[in-house]
């Protein structure tokens, strides 16, 4: 994706954010709560600590529940205004809201996280862009970190955006050194697609003691 493209994504994006930020309804995709696919897997795992990374925060509430549960959270969106109604909602917690673009990371988050979650941002770009973006997102892992993705399924021709995934498209994350955890479908209306993934991946550590032949 080219610098034009990105700017002109943050701009729209930006845009929609700042004639809603008195009502937040008119924002499709803001629940003004906590994922439900990413609640339960909090409440289903006992231990939560290190640092997280959320991707594409919105306003918040997912930052926000990831924090709760026990984790140091970075949230990022390309969307300035998105973060100033984040930080408003959420003054009182310590998470670090950022605008960043997961493509051009900075050095430091490299190899950096314990915990991603990455919900429908990378259905947002088109196709094309697919396997950039998850390779983007795996290199932000730390070994044996892990990344909760939750996207819709694709089910029939959609225009878009967003482009909802197939499943031979959740296995590219397979092929940056991840290993599959869990696999599960959720079934929610919607007019994108009824049915999306919930799929746990995390990053083993390279053999550091190959066998000897």
């Amino acid at each position: 994706m080219t610098l034009q493209e990105h700017n002109k994504a943050s701009e729209w994006f930006d845009g929609l954010y700042a004639k809603h930020k008195d009502n937040f309804d008119n924002i499709p995709w803001a629940r003004l709560e906590v994922n439900p696919l990413l609640k339960s897997y909090l409440e289903e795992e006992r231990k939560h600590k290190g640092k997280a990374l959320v991707i594409g925060c919105g306003l918040g509430d997912d930052a926000k529940g990831i924090e709760e549960a026990g984790y140091d959270v970075v949230a990022i969106d390309v969307s300035q205004t998105a973060l100033d109604l984040a930080q408003q909602r959420f003054s009182d917690s310590s998470i670090v809201f950022e605008k960043q673009d997961i493509f051009d990371m900075p050095q430091k988050y490299h190899h950096y996280f314990d915990f991603v979650f990455e919900a429908f941002t990378i259905q947002s770009l088109p196709v094309e862009f697919r396997q950039k973006m998850i390779k983007a997102v795996t290199n932000t892992l730390c070994e044996g970190g892990k990344i909760l993705l939750v996207a819709h399924q694709r089910e029939r021709l959609f225009p878009g955006p967003p482009w909802p995934l197939e499943a031979h498209e959740v296995e590219y994350f397979k092929t940056h050194g991840l290993k599959e955890i869990s696999h599960s479908i959720h079934k929610e209306e919607s007019p994108i697609s009824s049915t999306k993934f919930r799929v746990m991946y995390q990053k083993s550590p390279p053999d550091k003691h190959p066998k000897q032949l």
